[in-house]
């Protein structure tokens, strides 16, 4: 075991764009556990989209993370020392310890891997969080119907791809809508979705009308920005929308609006298409989590549901991968190996 802990700090708020400069590589001792704490070696890091909420000082659903403090994320980590009953040395478990290689744990919220069963890192990706977001998201707000047209954005992403394939289980049509080539044929070609569009094409929306020719039923919201546009006019009475991110809107300022207030067009239409828009946590579902580990499990065994994994190595390349997270430069789930499982 190394000497050190070393850890990502967030050292300054972002103006728009995180820049390299708004983190910090810190390094102090690794901790001592106590009674009844254990020792965490991380071994995997999520990165995931919310995260950039937690870099502004602005209200939200959860207490930014302050300057100088660790970046927060979760993690899979192996247990190094243990002065807790439940726990021994060398328990794989699944934490929210944050962007640093050592940490603490009390035990209070960690859950036990077996890395015979899934791979760990999917603990972080379809078993876990983005995952479970896209089910219980899908599902219960979303509620599709077979035959129903659902579309979804970044659908190459760890959430929009579990999105289409969930969809197809259910009998819906799934319409992905991703940035680039490649993505798209992974998309089309991998994952089974009935068509995908390029976000990035010209002629963007009027390929979006012509692959949802009767209109679109649910709109599994992750971007944002000129996506939400060209979806919007193609909603059908009654279309459901479960708003999970807004990725294209991270990074605007506070106050920041581009274009004219669309507010009035788009509530005359909730109210004439009788729509239904609801944002959501994923942690508001709790109670579904047994049977998401159940289906999901079953799905991936049966391969109904298939996944792609953006590994980058080293703790220290957290903040490029981040940045690039947020322009769309990760394929898949992304996530950072902070050390090897052995």
């Amino acid at each position: 075991m190394t000497s050190e802990n070393t850890q990502v700090l967030l050292a300054s708020r972002p103006d728009g764009k995180p820049k390299a400069d708004d983190f910090e590589i810190g390094h102090s001792a690794i901790p001592e556990p106590a009674a009844g704490q254990i020792l965490l070696k991380i071994l995997y890091l999520s990165l995931d989209p919310y995260m950039r909420g937690r870099m502004n000082a602005g209200k939200s659903y959860a207490k930014p993370v302050e300057i100088g403090s660790v970046m927060e994320g979760g993690t899979v980590a192996r247990v190094v020392r243990s002065r807790h009953p439940d726990f021994a040395e060398g328990d794989f478990v699944l934490s929210h310890s944050g962007w640093q290689s050592y940490a603490l744990s009390d035990g209070v919220g960690l859950r036990k891997l077996d890395p015979q069963a899934a791979p760990l890192t999917t603990a972080l990706g379809v078993l876990g969080m983005p995952g479970f977001t896209a089910y219980s998201g899908l599902l219960t707000i979303g509620k599709p119907k077979a035959g129903e047209t659902v579309v979804v954005a970044a659908a190459s992403g760890a959430v929009g791809s579990a999105v289409g394939q969930i969809a197809r289980i259910k009998g819906a049509r799934a319409v992905g809508i991703a940035g680039g080539a490649s993505k798209c044929a992974f998309v089309r070609d991998e994952l089974g979705f009935d068509a995908v569009i390029d976000h990035r094409a010209a002629d963007f929306a009027e390929q979006l009308a012509t692959a949802c020719p009767g209109g679109i039923d649910v709109y599994f919201e992750n971007v944002g920005g000129h996506v939400w546009d060209a979806v919007f006019p193609l909603l059908n009475d009654f279309a459901r929308v479960p708003v999970c991110g807004l990725i294209a809107q991270y990074n605007s300022r506070p106050g920041e609006q581009t274009g004219g207030d669309r507010l009035p067009a788009v509530m005359r239409d909730v109210l004439s298409k009788s729509l239904s828009i609801r944002g959501f946590i994923q942690r508001e579902f709790v109670d579904q989590r047994p049977d998401f580990y159940r289906e999901m499990a079953a799905w991936i065994s049966a391969g109904k549901v298939r996944y792609q994994e953006d590994i980058v190595d080293g703790l220290e390349n957290a903040p490029t991968a981040f940045i690039g997270l947020l322009e769309g430069r990760n394929f898949g789930k992304l996530v950072i190996r902070v050390a090897d499982e052995a």
